[in-house]
């Protein structure tokens, strides 16, 4: 599963200025809706339902929100790169400024795990996160996530 199969160019939100975890949700439910013609209102709901059961953010500055939508046909993804950092209850205390938001159809299991685990080995290299935290063009951002892995360890 490669990530430019989920993700719309029209998805990235390079500079996204917010300052808490609820206006995130907000923007990143609007764009859905433009990228995705999802209902808003689904997708905050959504987001907002996981996260109450606990934080999606993984440290170091990262978060992976997650929901399962009813409507979708597959699985689609968002990514912001936030102006500053806001607090998302991580582990670590570090607030959040790479977020990579999976939609799911609401019968997707394995999918959506293989989808969840494949943008998380994305962000949890070091190396990418500082890059992604150093481009400021969508276009340059849609590479760096879409790029494939195995060209990466090369």
């Amino acid at each position: 599963m490669e990530l430019a199969d989920l993700v719309a160019k029209s998805a990235i939100l390079p500079s996204l200025k917010v300052s808490s975890k609820k206006q995130l949700f907000q923007e990143i439910a609007n764009r859905a809706a433009d990228a995705y013609k999802l209902k808003p209102r689904d997708v905050i709901a959504g987001l907002t339902a996981r996260e109450q059961l606990g934080s999606t953010a993984m440290g170091d500055g990262v978060a992976i929100p997650h929901a399962r939508i009813a409507g979708l046909d597959h699985i689609v993804g968002l990514f912001a790169r936030l102006d500053r950092p806001v607090d998302f209850d991580a582990m670590d205390g570090r607030g959040v400024d790479l977020v990579f938001v999976l939609l799911a159809p609401e019968e997707s299991g394995a999918d959506h795990l293989r989808a969840l685990a494949r943008v998380s080995r994305l962000l949890r290299s070091g190396e990418v996160c500082e890059k992604l935290r150093e481009t400021a063009k969508g276009e340059a951002l849609y590479a760096l996530i879409t790029e494939p892995m195995a060209s990466r360890a090369a």
